[in-house]
């Protein structure tokens, strides 16, 4: 049964960065789309990014793009989500979850983690 980590989550000022992680056990990551979602207090999960299995493209939500990453690392079962220039509306909870397809899609996400959480202030 496949099970995703997610950790690297923490407290950042403002401009600051951080690197999340979402392992996997029990299965591959590597056939998968596998996308990020952050979810603030009092607000509705919302989609941040996406890595499709087909060429590693990669997707963002507008409001992160240009300044989060996201990459995988097949030996690892891994992906990281790279977050630069963070903001004070970053501020929320992440999580990571496998799409059962190759493509990133808006649904189809079957596998969770448990969240990290992500605080930007001064």
């Amino acid at each position: 049964q496949l099970m995703l980590v997610e950790s690297g989550g923490g407290w950042v000022q403002p401009g600051g960065s951080l690197r999340l992680s979402c392992a996997a056990s029990g299965g591959s990551l590597a056939n998968s789309a596998v996308g990020w979602f952050r979810q603030a207090p009092g607000k509705e999960r919302e989609f941040v990014s996406c890595i499709s299995y087909v060429a590693d493209t990669a997707h963002f939500a507008h409001s992160v793009k240009g300044r989060f990453g996201i990459s995988r690392d097949n030996a690892k079962n891994t992906v990281y989500l790279q977050m630069d220039s963070l903001k004070t509306e970053d501020t929320a909870v992440y999580y990571c979850s496998r799409r059962s397809g190759y493509y990133c899609l808006d649904s189809g996400y079957d596998v969770w983690g448990q969240g990290t959480q992500v605080t930007v202030s001064s």
